[in-house]
């Protein structure tokens, strides 16, 4: 049976670990080829040789997204190897730390590379590659968060910022055929929450779901072999919550 992926080039960035690895074996799994980013250089050659035995084509390029010359020198390094670029994954962010716990208190420093990585990185990573995005008639994919709906927090301010960007996103690359949308997860069950997350966090979010389910990053990635698939070819400029029903979404 034909996959439906087969040979179509993808790039995810945050891809060492946890969600990223999760949609880079869900899209290798229907035949992506794989082009993968992340800012820890052993992670990424760790990850990207797992995959290799499993069978995936992928190439492992290292960037820092908080720095604009080497988010351009990525794409630059994607374009030689992928004419065409069926989706960009932009899954990279800062989530733990003081960004996920506090909104005063930050330096302007800090506030500008939680931006730079969480909103603006998604937004220059798919303009220097809207050439090959549009020769595929590509979709950008975006990790947004549940924390979006609730912006106390650093985080949650950069991620209702990255859904904003996704508008404006979907409305200027509509025109070359490039959908647009993003992911507003809630709190998944990955190696970086169980080990990032103050105790008792996980409960608690939990506890404010809708359907008693403990959330995986498969989950996510699932929504996004279909956001990616010619079955949600009319679906454009969307942020879609995989959140069990979270009632933090009710904030309004």
């Amino acid at each position: 049976m034909q996959k439906q992926l087969e040979d179509k080039w993808v790039l995810i960035t945050g891809a060492a670990g946890g969600l990223g690895m999760a949609f880079a074996r869900a899209f290798a799994a229907e035949g992506a080829r794989l082009s993968l980013t992340d800012v820890s250089v052993e992670g990424l050659e760790a990850a990207a040789e797992a995959l290799r035995k499993e069978g995936a084509t992928c190439f492992a390029h290292a960037a820092d997204l908080s720095s604009e010359e080497e988010t351009l020198a990525l794409a630059s390094r994607v374009r030689e190897h992928c004419p065409a670029l069926h989706a960009l994954i932009n899954n990279a962010g800062l989530a733990y730390g003081e960004v996920s716990r506090a909104l005063t208190g930050i330096s302007q420093s800090q506030w500008l590379r939680y931006f730079a990585v969480n909103t603006v990185a998604p937004l220059l990573l798919a303009e220097a590659l809207r050439a090959p995005l549009a020769a595929a008639r590509g979709v950008v994919i975006n990790i947004s968060s549940m924390a979006s709906y609730v912006p106390g927090t650093a985080y949650g301010v950069t991620k209702a910022a990255l859904n904003a960007m996704t508008y404006g996103m979907a409305s200027v690359l509509g025109s070359d055929g490039i959908r647009v949308n993003a992911i507003a997860p809630g709190l998944m069950e990955t190696p970086a929450a169980l080990e990032g997350l103050p105790p008792g966090t996980l409960e608690r979010v939990q506890s404010q779901q809708m359907l008693s389910l403990r959330g995986t990053a498969q989950d996510v990635a699932a929504l996004g072999l279909f956001l990616a698939s010619d079955a949600a070819r009319f679906i454009t400029c969307e942020v879609v919550s995989c959140d069990a029903g979270n009632r933090m979404r009710g904030w309004r």
